[in-house]
């Protein structure tokens, strides 16, 4: 997970002298090793989409696990997409949106709203544009099978401290079993939210199916991405 100056620079697209700006004026996280700094590929995503940070596509294809990824739509379809969510703040929208997915029984579903308030007093999910995509700090191993992503419509806009200020009513909440899991589908996400025509079908709250079909073919782009 750990990755270079230089490697953090081409997954920004930004110069090694811009990644040392934000080191020290951005609190970019980094970790120091005698006089070179380290990251974690989790941490630099969260970093980047907390400060709508483009990042490069690379970040699909970099990991050196020989598993395939999870798509997109699959992560949808097990996490499923809810509409009219009841909430009047960050904390009752949260626990709503745990309170409805379909969690094994063995997860705790406190702990889990728990360590995502957790993330959010360390600075807000909110991706900005109406949008949050809440999701622990540090990925943790839970007792589900695979990634899943529950896609939720909010009743009604709430603040969330998104970085633009706006409120948000649309959100993704991630819950992987695994670290590689939750950057692949973090990735993506980031990946969708700068794509104008999933953006567009996004913003029409559709059916279950056009949500599904808009994110079948963000994962066929990133297919395509990896195949050149």
């Amino acid at each position: 997970m750990n990755v270079t100056v230089r490697d953090a620079a081409q997954l920004l697209s930004v110069s090694e002298k811009t990644i040392y700006r934000w080191i020290t004026q951005q609190k970019l996280p980094a970790s120091r090793i005698g006089d070179q700094y380290r990251f974690n590929r989790a941490e630099l995503l969260d970093w980047a989409m907390s400060h709508q940070v483009k990042v490069s596509p690379a970040l699909f294809t970099e990991d050196g696990s020989t598993e395939p990824a999870p798509s997109l739509r699959e992560s949808l379809c097990v996490g499923g997409v809810y509409y009219r969510i009841e909430g009047d703040d960050k904390e009752s929208v949260l626990a709503e949106v745990v309170r409805v997915m379909p969690l094994p029984e063995e997860v705790d579903r406190g702990y889990l709203l728990e360590v995502l308030l957790a993330r959010e007093s360390l600075g807000s999910t909110g991706y900005g544009d109406g949008i949050a995509i809440p999701h622990v700090r540090n990925p943790i191993v839970m007792h589900i099978p695979r990634p899943m992503v529950a896609l939720c419509f909010l009743e009604r806009p709430v603040d969330f401290d998104a970085i633009d200020g706006k409120p948000i009513d649309t959100l993704f909440l991630i819950a992987s079993p695994t670290i590689r899991g939750h950057l692949a589908i973090l990735s993506r996400i980031s990946y969708a939210l700068r794509d104008d025509v999933f953006m567009s079908t996004l913003n029409k709250h559709p059916l279950r199916e056009e949500i599904f079909s808009a994110a079948q073919r963000i994962d066929e782009n990133i297919a395509a991405f990896k195949a050149t």
